[in-house]
């Protein structure tokens, strides 16, 4: 059985990789998110933007300090853009736990600065085909600028 199964997960491996793939990243300051509402951490410059190559920059029509929609199934965010070299060509990376304008958050500080959410790109149907693991990285997005 496990056998016959290799096909499913061969033919997921031959499909051509995505022009552009969302990843997640962890932040100094921001454990996930309940850092984000302590004043003391807070501070400073915003931490919630999408780190992009300047060779896709260049080919989306992003410039470094705007604004992105960075968008997956029918679902989008938007946040500042950060053109570096520190990611790889075809790789968007967002960092985590942000998100913080939903109604009913108790988050005064950090709602003062929300920020994108990227679970809100991500499909809950979306499966790793060797292990049946959520898909919480490497996921096809599209990416344009606002305004």
């Amino acid at each position: 059985m496990l056998l016959e199964d290799l096909n499913r997960a061969a033919a997921s491996l031959a499909r051509p990789a995505p022009e552009l793939v969302v990843i997640g990243r962890r932040q100094l300051h921001s454990n996930n998110s309940w850092m984000h509402n302590l004043p003391v951490l807070a501070k400073g410059a915003n931490r919630c933007t999408a780190l992009i190559n300047p060779t896709d920059a260049q080919r989306l029509g992003l410039r470094h300090g705007g604004q992105a929609r960075i968008a997956h199934n029918g679902h989008s965010v938007e946040l500042q853009v950060e053109v570096t070299d520190e990611i790889m060509p075809g790789v968007v990376s967002l960092p985590h736990g942000w998100g913080h304008d939903l109604p009913g958050t108790k988050l005064n500080v950090a709602a003062a600065q929300p920020g994108a959410n990227l679970n809100a790109l991500l499909d809950e149907t979306l499966r790793d085909p060797l292990s049946g693991n959520s898909v919480l990285n490497g996921v096809a997005v599209q990416m344009s600028p606002v305004g």
